[in-house]
């Protein structure tokens, strides 16, 4: 049955980010294992997300043909925009990557360490510019986070917020801000050229082939992962999402997968829809208490 599928991928953000890398990752070896016929890759940039996901929720209920890609950023961006529509309200196919995020400062800055860093936010927090993805998201959790540990108010963090990884990219490179937050694959090339300096990751352990160190091993008690999923649309249920289950897992499984994952600097954290879904109820509450410390939350 997976050999016939006929799907459509949407992702949520702009092109040259992580959701939409994913997607087109996802579209690229579904066809060439032949878990699926057909793929085509749709991006309805907004709101962190939320745009996409409430015209999802809206056109692939019941469908068997249409599929999501989202992460954490679209849990923190619901919460944060008081969105009527989240991630509960879409049907958990299998939980792909997790990968770092990283923290960053343009080569010629004077902060060399996050020691250097902490310093500057306790100095002057309006002052410390931080560029990233969307409001809310990932990158904007861990600016936070990282502000708050320097012993300054995390609601007053300066964080500009831009939807798609190119863009937040360019002000990093053109020296408008102060350090940056993405996904350590999206910023991969420009750190191993020296365009862009690591100061530390934000997965628990070291990860083999980066060099920058865990902020747990830095002396900060901050861990994230920028996980990303795969969904269907509402009320996808039986044969229909037994298929799309099937399809996703041969994809996973496959070695062009692990082929995608060694490029793009992603961690394998894959886990099947029943776990996934516990996995979202617990993630959705964790985010909104973050958010709420930072202001971004009723």
């Amino acid at each position: 049955m997976a050999e016939s599928l006929e799907l459509n991928i949407m992702a949520p953000a702009g092109a040259g980010g992580g959701w939409d890398s994913a997607a087109r990752s996802l579209q690229e070896v579904m066809m060439a294992t032949g878990a699926a016929k057909s793929v085509q890759v749709v991006n309805v940039p907004g709101a962190g997300g939320t745009v996409g996901l409430a015209q999802f929720i809206g056109s692939a209920k019941g469908s068997s043909k249409q599929l999501l890609v989202a992460g954490i950023t679209l849990v923190g961006a619901s919460i944060s925009n008081n969105s009527p529509v989240d991630l509960t309200k879409v049907t958990p196919v299998a939980r792909l990557t997790g990968d770092p995020l990283v923290i960053v400062v343009p080569k010629d800055s004077p902060i060399k360490t996050m020691a250097d860093l902490q310093a500057q936010i306790k100095t002057d927090v309006a002052k410390t510019i931080w560029v990233g993805g969307s409001a809310g998201g990932a990158d904007h959790i861990l600016a936070a986070l990282v502000t708050k540990a320097a012993g300054a108010d995390p609601a007053q963090v300066n964080y500009v917020a831009y939807s798609g990884g190119g863009e937040s990219l360019a002000a990093m490179l053109g020296g408008q801000a102060t350090a940056g937050v993405s996904g350590y694959g999206e910023w991969q090339g420009q750190i191993e050229s020296g365009d862009l300096r690591a100061l530390a990751i934000s997965y628990p352990e070291p990860i083999e082939g980066i060099e920058a160190k865990p902020l747990k091993a830095q002396g900060l008690d901050i861990e994230l992962v920028n996980w990303r999923g795969i969904f269907a649309g509402p009320g996808v249920e039986g044969p229909d999402l037994d298929a799309l289950k099937a399809a996703v897992e041969k994809t996973v499984k496959s070695e062009q997968w692990k082929t995608v994952l060694k490029t793009r600097g992603w961690a394998d954290y894959y886990a099947p829809s029943n776990e996934f879904q516990s996995f979202i109820s617990y993630e959705t509450q964790r985010v909104h208490d973050v958010l709420k410390s930072i202001g971004l939350a009723n």
